[in-house]
């Protein structure tokens, strides 16, 4: 039997386990009357953001078996597919989702796992997130799928938030936030709880505020409620369009 410490120590290794569990408790306590409530994300309830977790977890599974066994296949048969997909899964009653849920990302762990097993060349392959469409490696799966976690347990808009991400998570997202916004926006983001700063494109105004309030505004987000607000040295903050 495991024991509680040895489970804790598990749990802090492995980010994506910590957060899958945070992120089904929070699901299991959803009652039911407020699945169909508004998330943070415009135009999806919270229904909507389970049913995109729950078919992100089985799209990643079966993505990763495909190139363990040597037979790639796409996460998503399309984009419209992908699209038509949350919107019926939402529609369905929270207990089937919840199941859902839990279901898929117990997939996704056993495939992360058959992942890690296998040769070090199938670690290198790589998938299509639809057919023709983006390239994504298989080794960055488990990455991908903890941002995915943390910031759409977030857009539930329920006790969770940005102030509760793990404080490296908060960091990494900054890091990777910043990085794709390299040449969209003329700012300088400076974090004021962290030894960071990063110049976006070139000159503009100089942007601050705790790591994960810049983390959640460069995803493209509102801020979210009880939010401390970021601050610009121009007295105008950027507004970012959703990656």
């Amino acid at each position: 039997m495991t024991s509680l410490s040895s489970a804790h120590e598990s749990l802090a290794a492995d980010p994506l386990a910590a957060a899958t569990q945070r992120l089904i408790a929070t699901v299991e306590a959803l009652p039911d009357a407020d699945w169909g409530t508004p998330s943070l994300l415009p135009g999806w309830t919270r229904a909507h953001v389970v049913a995109h977790l729950a078919l992100n977890a089985e799209g990643l599974a079966g993505a990763l078996l495909g190139v363990v066994e040597g037979q790639p296949v796409p996460m998503y048969r399309s984009v419209e597919a992908r699209d038509e997909e949350i919107e019926q899964l939402a529609g369905t009653q929270p207990r089937p989702l919840r199941h859902r849920l839990a279901i898929a990302t117990g997939r996704l762990d056993e495939a992360l796992a058959a992942l890690a097993a296998a040769p070090g060349q199938v670690m290198e392959a790589s998938f299509e997130r639809t057919p023709g469409g983006r390239v994504m490696a298989a080794a960055a799966v488990a990455d991908m799928r903890l941002r995915e976690v943390e910031i759409h347990h977030a857009d539930l808009g329920l006790d969770y938030s940005p102030a509760d991400w793990p404080r490296p998570f908060a960091r990494e997202l900054l890091t990777v936030g910043a990085q794709r916004r390299e040449q969209k926006i003329d700012a300088l983001v400076v974090a004021a709880d962290l030894p960071w700063q990063h110049q976006l494109g070139t000159g503009g105004p100089t942007i601050t505020g705790p790591a994960h309030e810049l983390a959640w505004w460069l995803t493209g987000r509102e801020p979210y409620p009880g939010a401390s607000g970021l601050t610009s040295d121009s007295g105008v903050l950027p507004r970012i369009g959703a990656l």
